[in-house]
């Protein structure tokens, strides 16, 4: 099951539980933020269908970033003329929750709620104590370069 939407003049072909970068989004209330302009909806193998007026690409808002930087050089051979600039694009992440038409729904699967890590209890102090460090390792003498003597020339 995937869709193709329009969404920052660019096309996307997203399906439930993709996570995609588009142009800045704006997101709507509690980060969700929809897409109405569904160019075509595949419900199963080798059928695409163009949806009806009622299709709709709904997404939540994981979070902005901006793209790797692009290094713009403008060079003019014999003119001395040098110019860089960089760029970095930036960009949404939306993953994809739900698309819905012609009354059919296909939902992603909810993400695993992240769980606090429970840190490991102390070694009592006694233990500590009674145990022998590790001994150290010794550091190898230095070997100094021998120099050879040249003979001066005239």
């Amino acid at each position: 099951m995937y869709a193709v939407i329009r969404a920052g003049g660019k096309q996307y072909r997203v399906a439930p539980g993709d996570v995609v970068r588009l142009e800045t989004q704006a997101a709507g209330k509690n980060g969700k933020v929809e897409f109405g302009d569904v160019l075509a909806v595949s419900a199963s193998a080798g059928e695409i269908v163009r949806p009806e007026a009622g299709a709709l690409v709904t997404g939540e808002v994981m979070g902005d970033d901006r793209a790797k930087k692009i290094i713009v050089f403008h060079y003019k051979k014999k003119k001395q003329y040098r110019k860089t600039a960089g760029h970095r694009q930036p960009f949404s992440s939306v993953r994809i929750t739900e698309i819905a038409f012609n009354g059919q729904t296909f939902s992603a699967p909810d993400l695993p709620k992240k769980v606090a890590k429970v840190k490991k209890e102390a070694a009592p102090a006694a233990e500590a104590a009674t145990a022998k460090p590790a001994a150290k390792k010794k550091a190898a003498p230095k070997k100094s370069a021998a120099k050879k003597a040249s003979p001066k020339k005239k």
